[in-house]
């Protein structure tokens, strides 16, 4: 009698090439690939840097950690050039990106010069940067910062924040900004 049971896997499938890195592992291959099809929100991080000025980013790590107390997370690289601003910070301000920010989602992706060149901010709470037009934001106090590897996690305890207007949902899919489609 033959087993319908398949032996297990000596090796683990290969990931197709990296198109930008045919050579990469295929850990990283595999990594990236998953990443790219795993659709994720948009938000933007901003504080102030030690001497006044503005910092920030966009962020698709963003998440809830605990409703009580209200914890959020978010993770960057130690190397990105807002990481010096969010290790020293006591604040942060956390935004949820809606379809119409879809401009701001990128002008924070840019360059780190250009990030708050424009209209599109005005200071808050504590004199942190808040961005105008976006569907929500938060304003945390940093409790904790995890370093993994080269990269952190940071956890903010919200203490307040405000409600724009709804829009729809602002999503990073395949490397492109989308928004959703047909409900399933």
């Amino acid at each position: 009698m033959q087993s319908n049971v398949e032996p297990p896997l000596t090796t683990l499938p290969a990931a197709p090439p990296l198109a930008a890195d045919p050579n990469a592992p295929d850990d990283l291959a595999a990594f990236k690939h998953a990443f790219r099809r795993h659709a994720a929100g948009v938000a933007a991080i901003t504080t102030l840097a030690p001497d006044g000025s503005p910092v920030g980013f966009t962020a698709t790590s963003l998440a809830s950690l605990s409703a009580v107390p209200p914890l959020a997370t978010f993770n960057m690289a130690r190397s990105a050039s807002s990481w010096a601003a969010i290790a020293a910070a006591d604040r942060v301000a956390i935004h949820m990106l809606g379809a119409h920010n879809r401009a701001i989602a990128e002008k924070l992706a840019g360059p780190h010069a250009e990030r708050f060149v424009g209209d599109h901010w005005q200071p808050g709470p504590y004199g942190l940067p808040v961005l105008t037009g976006v569907t929500s934001w938060m304003i945390g106090r940093v409790v904790e910062r995890v370093s993994v590897h080269n990269n952190a996690v940071v956890v903010v305890q919200i203490e307040g924040g405000g409600m724009g207007a709804d829009d729809e949902a602002l999503l990073y899919h395949e490397r492109t900004y989308r928004v959703p489609g047909a409900a399933v």
